[in-house]
């Protein structure tokens, strides 16, 4: 990599900004902050899409009850489109809607990359405020492609407290803020901040350890964009495909809201 003109970014007509959502390690909740993230934006009257490059993992079908989906072909100007699912006003596209959800994706990275390009730019996005693309884990060859070819405004980066999330991050973070090809780092979320019984909001169980995201925030001189509580509905909203009910706890909510305050300013 000489000099950053190598690589052509590219993004497609009609949409205004890119926002990746990353994280060096998995099990972090990255797809479930990519997706409410989504929903937060949507819910304050921003149009919204949201794609799933987790190739190998890709959660968004059943985060959103749209597992075994396949979306419809149209051709337009002699080109055929995919037509994104709709859910809670979000324009939803994933390769798990393209593939056997029950047989392992076995790609090599070229062809890992050429996929992520295909969703990104077959898809019929339409006009949108925000596009979220929700990452694989760690810093392979999908990082790599939307580094070089995906003009992002931004990413951010998720973890837990734990230290060993962290130290997973900070390589991504790095890989990120590289001098020559890197995109505009926006801050870190910390999720699974505390445990907060959902009939009781006031209080706080540091199960995950403490102080994780802002160790990290000031190592790298990026904002803590928010801290994301977790209760015990969580998990079942979303393996249910409920993801509607993902803020009905209030700290939740307030966590999301104040993350979307920061991304849009």
């Amino acid at each position: 990599m000489e000099n950053q003109e190598q690589f052509l970014k590219n993004k497609p007509s009609g949409i205004k900004k890119i926002v990746v959502v990353a994280s060096g390690k998995g099990g972090v909740g990255k797809s479930t902050v990519a997706a409410g993230l989504a929903m937060s934006l949507a819910s304050e009257g921003h149009s919204v899409g949201l794609l799933d490059a987790d190739i190998y993992g890709p959660s968004i079908p059943l985060l959103f009850n749209l597992k075994g989906k396949r979306p419809f072909v149209v051709d337009k100007e002699g080109k055929s489109y995919l037509v994104p699912f709709i859910n809670f006003g979000i324009k939803l596209m994933s390769i798990g809607f393209l593939l056997d959800t029950k047989e392992p994706v076995i790609w090599r990275g070229p062809k890992a990359s050429s996929g992520l390009s295909q969703l990104l730019n077959d898809t019929l996005w339409g006009d949108l405020d925000y596009l979220i693309i929700d990452t694989p884990p760690g810093t392979g060859d999908i990082h790599i492609t939307i580094l070089q070819n995906i003009a992002a405004d931004g990413v951010i980066f998720v973890t837990t407290p734990q230290e060993m999330a962290m130290d997973d991050v900070e390589k991504a973070i790095a890989m990120y803020k590289n001098p020559q090809i890197g995109i505009p780092v926006m801050g870190v979320v910390e999720n699974m901040s505390w445990f907060t019984p959902s009939q009781h909001p006031d209080e706080k169980y540091f199960l995950f350890g403490k102080g994780g995201g802002e160790k990290l925030a000031s190592e790298f001189d990026i904002p803590l964009l928010t801290q994301i509580p977790v209760n015990e509905k969580v998990g079942e909203s979303c393996d249910s495909g409920r993801m509607g009910e993902l803020t009905s706890s209030q700290p939740i909510y307030d966590a999301f809201m104040k993350l979307v305050e920061n991304i849009v300013t």
